[in-house]
């Protein structure tokens, strides 16, 4: 199953949109990579490049939750820091076990679904914050 970037979870802020966009690519490339049966190096790339993508990400957002005094910063970061150990661990059972059938169902659940949910919920209420504010 791939991921696909999906129009709905456009939160309207440009370059967090962009790199939503990106996370999606990723996770594609690495889903795919796993399914076609690439070499365990080139899997555990991927998943470390991800890994790097999402700090940065974050990262990002949180600089800007921080910079406008976000109310739901302590939240939103805190769901930042557990995706972050949930992409640890399947890189570890990546290293323990390969590209294994049940890493693909954990990276499609654990990381897509996880992925959706949290930008249709967590991440356009940012967005909407933002748009108050500019607004007043």
């Amino acid at each position: 199953m791939a991921i696909r970037w999906d129009p709905a979870l456009v939160t309207g802020v440009l370059e967090i949109d962009r790199q939503h966009k990106e996370i999606f690519a990723r996770v594609d490339a690495l889903l795919y990579a796993i399914r076609g049966g690439s070499s365990r190096e080139e899997v555990g790339r991927l998943l470390a490049f991800l890994g790097d993508y999402v700090i940065t990400h974050f990262r990002a957002e949180e600089d800007l939750m921080r910079e406008v005094e976000f109310p739901g910063f302590p939240t939103h970061r805190a769901e930042h820091q557990r995706f972050v150990c949930d992409l640890a661990v399947l890189g570890a059972e990546h290293t323990r076990d390969g590209a294994s059938p049940s890493l693909v169902l954990r990276v499609n659940s654990r990381v897509s679904e996880w992925l959706c949910e949290h930008i249709h919920r967590a991440d356009r209420e940012l967005a909407a914050y933002l748009r108050a504010r500019t607004r007043n």
